[in-house]
């Protein structure tokens, strides 16, 4: 056992706890940590709610994503969650299962991730409870809240014919730079292997960071919902994969035009974990700055996604179980 950064096998549940409280920072619950569960408000009456589960192999490799990168990154694909509801985010409840021998420097940098990623992306959000347990597989389960404000949640089915449709955010990036730790930091037998950012390229560094540290357009989901958005959802799986459910859940068809999406449209189209918002917005509404264009909601036309007037495979998109070959890490 190491005196300065011993194994969590070695601590009792309650000093791993101490040493996390004291880096997610400051509660905004009206009971925060502390007692058996935290006492929220919710000024209309109404809590929006999700979870998202990360799990060494299938959703993240150690040897790739740092401590503080894991924390930001659970964070920040449930906050996407939540803001697209057009929600503001309040509040996260962390769980974590980790191996006996797994440091208290890394669940150190994991809760400053956590912070991190709060303070910037979502402020006034915090971390209010979790729970603390072991497990072979390194395991972060993280629940988000938030509050509407009164304000109507946007959901999938509500978009209609004549929509716009439009997207806040990066695309395809996060594809490009899990492409990059694929294929420039893996051995001879596929194992993942350190990061060396000196041999990258500065967009490839940008893309890279993109995969490892999301930073979706958190703000936007609210101001989107208060510009009148029909429906709203987070893309987490590839813009073409989400607006497919987005098209099925409102009885439409998305018709997207790839020359909205840069030069790299194939990524952008099939990318998965940018976390960007999807949203649709009725003819002649302005669209809100941080937004653009990206094509229209027309009449059910037999497909849910029409790309440049063709049916696009609804099946491409991120598949962790396909897209991280299956495995545990």
């Amino acid at each position: 056992m190491s005196e300065t950064d011993p194994c969590v096998g070695d601590l009792s549940e309650g000093a791993i706890l101490r040493r996390i409280l004291d880096r997610v920072g400051a509660s905004r619950a009206e009971v925060g940590p502390g007692d058996d569960a935290a006492v929220l408000s919710a000024p209309d009456g109404r809590v929006v709610a999700t979870v998202d589960t990360l799990v060494h192999g299938p959703d993240f490799r150690l040897a790739w994503s740092s401590a503080f990168d894991l924390g930001w990154k659970a964070a920040a694909v449930n906050l996407a969650d939540v803001a697209a509801m057009g929600a503001r985010p309040t509040a996260l409840l962390v769980a974590l299962a980790m191996p006996e021998e797994t440091r208290l420097s890394f669940v150190e940098g994991l809760a400053d991730g956590l912070r991190a990623a709060c303070d910037e992306l979502a402020p006034g959000c915090a971390v209010e409870g979790g729970d603390l347990t072991v497990s072979d597989t390194l395991t972060i389960a993280v629940t988000a809240l938030g509050v509407l404000d009164g304000r109507a949640p946007v959901l999938r089915s509500g978009a209609r014919p004549g929509d716009v449709v439009a997207v806040a955010g990066t695309l395809g990036r996060a594809a490009r730079g899990l492409g990059i730790l694929f294929s420039r930091f893996t051995d001879a037998a596929g194992s993942p292997t350190a990061i060396d950012e000196t041999v990258l390229g500065a967009a490839e560094r940008a893309d890279l960071a993109v995969q490892l540290r999301p930073s979706p357009p958190l703000p936007l989901g609210p101001v989107a919902a208060d510009a009148g958005a029909t429906a709203m959802m987070d893309v987490s799986d590839g813009l073409v994969l989400d607006a497919s459910r987005l098209a099925a859940a409102s009885g439409i068809t998305v018709r997207i035009d790839s020359s909205a999406l840069g030069a790299d449209a194939a990524a952008a189209l099939s990318g998965g974990e940018d976390h960007a918002l999807l949203a649709t917005f009725p003819a002649g509404t302005p669209l809100p700055d941080g937004f653009r264009r990206v094509g229209e909601a027309v009449a059910r036309a037999g497909h849910d996604v029409l790309v440049d007037g063709h049916p696009h495979d609804g099946t491409a998109g991120w598949d962790p179980y396909r897209d991280w070959d299956a495995g545990r890490g």
